[in-house]
């Protein structure tokens, strides 16, 4: 089936943009044109470079286009387990860092984000079905007041939620919106002041050179911004980052107003949002077949969809109709941080979000341009 996120109006009347025919030059390349490479982009156009973006499909036909459609603060760690594992500073920094990227998202496309904030929520909605649930749920909440903690002591706006759904917290900074729609925007923006180029998939990056199926780009600052199989087009960076499979659907219309905002529960491994038509878009079950999802293949698997569109009437509090299934690549890092490293004199490499690379990424990609023309080492919550 076809992503649910394609069907607004918006990404449907998307004309696309040429692929690229023959060599060009320019002062930089970015590899891929989904958030954190359109970030990329806008930075370098900023500092008065040409540009050429290139995507192997359509923009964000990837996960940038396919994932759960929420922005928000922070990396893929809660606050607090950041903080145990990189230290305050890096951790918050991130934080904050996040919540400006999302600010100046608004900012560029403010028909496409919705300022309605997140849930965490611990365990799903409804009564638990088994005793480990309940007591995985008891667990989880006891989490959540740590998180809670950690976000009033760094002054970040938090309540606590108790009501249909169940218990967790709401943190009223946090954002919603279709990626698909989010990344079309900002690409009809860039399009005017650089040459970006969709239907051209690159065959190898190298110093000053980017290989392609349709002409050679010769450039000397390379960014790299891929995030799911950046292990294959790089594979020096194999041992750093990995390859997994997230899954989706989408639903028809259940109860309007069910969920007010995105909501993550079960410890963030199963998410959902729901529309203003009611339609739901769910995804989640990783961990539960990670064996399996440990993959570059981007089709939908079976026991993963059962198990999603389970979840999916949890959040719905009723049976649902699935409409739409998918599946998406990702990276993941053995530390949490994403990548932003040099591969190559002036290539640089971003990715490895750990499936939260909507706002990360465009911060990872500001980083990025800072390495590759000033020489500045990334913060240390990116692994340099």
């Amino acid at each position: 089936m076809a992503v649910g996120w394609d069907e607004a109006a918006a990404v449907g009347a998307w004309v696309g943009l040429p692929p690229l025919d023959g060599d060009l030059a320019a002062d930089a390349c970015v590899v891929g044109l989904g958030g954190s490479g359109l970030a990329a982009i806008e930075s370098l156009l900023d500092r008065g470079l040409s540009v050429v973006g290139v995507d192997a499909g359509r923009v964000a036909a990837g996960a940038a286009g396919r994932n759960g459609g929420f922005l928000l603060g922070g990396p893929d760690a809660y606050l607090h387990a950041a903080i145990d594992a990189w230290g305050e500073e890096p951790a918050v920094w991130l934080y904050r860092a996040t919540l400006r990227e999302l600010d100046h998202l608004a900012a560029l496309v403010p028909e496409v984000v919705r300022r309605v904030g997140s849930i965490r929520l611990a365990g799903l909605p409804g009564d638990p079905e088994s005793a480990e649930e309940a007591a995985d749920h008891a667990r989880e909440l006891q989490d959540c007041h740590r998180h809670e903690a950690a976000l009033v002591r760094n002054g970040i706006a938090v309540e606590r939620y108790d009501g249909s759904l169940g218990r967790g917290l709401f943190l009223p900074d946090d954002a919603a919106m279709n990626p698909a729609h989010r990344a079309i925007a900002l690409a009809g923006l860039l399009s005017h002041r650089a040459s970006l180029h969709e239907g051209t998939r690159v065959l190898d990056v190298g110093h000053e050179q980017v290989s392609t199926e349709r002409g050679t780009i010769t450039a000397r600052i390379v960014i790299v911004a891929v995030d799911g199989r950046l292990d294959v087009l790089l594979p020096q960076l194999s041992d750093r980052v990995r390859t997994a499979r997230l899954q989706m659907i989408a639903t028809a219309p259940v109860s309007p107003g069910r969920l007010h905002c995105p909501v993550y529960g079960r410890w963030g491994y199963d998410y959902a949002q729901q529309l203003a038509d009611g339609r739901l878009f769910v995804g989640g079950g990783r961990d539960r077949f990670e064996a399996d999802e440990w993959a570059i293949d981007s089709e939908p698997s079976e026991p993963v969809q059962q198990y999603v569109q389970h979840i999916a009437t949890r959040f719905a509090g009723a049976p649902v109709s699935v409409t739409h299934r998918w599946a998406a690549s990702v990276g993941f890092t053995h530390d949490g941080r994403a990548l932003c490293t040099a591969v190559d004199d002036g290539v640089v490499a971003i990715g490895g979000y750990n499936g939260t690379g909507n706002l990360v990424g465009p911060v990872a990609a500001r980083a990025a341009v800072a390495l590759a023309l000033d020489g500045t080492p990334p913060p240390s919550c990116f692994a340099s």
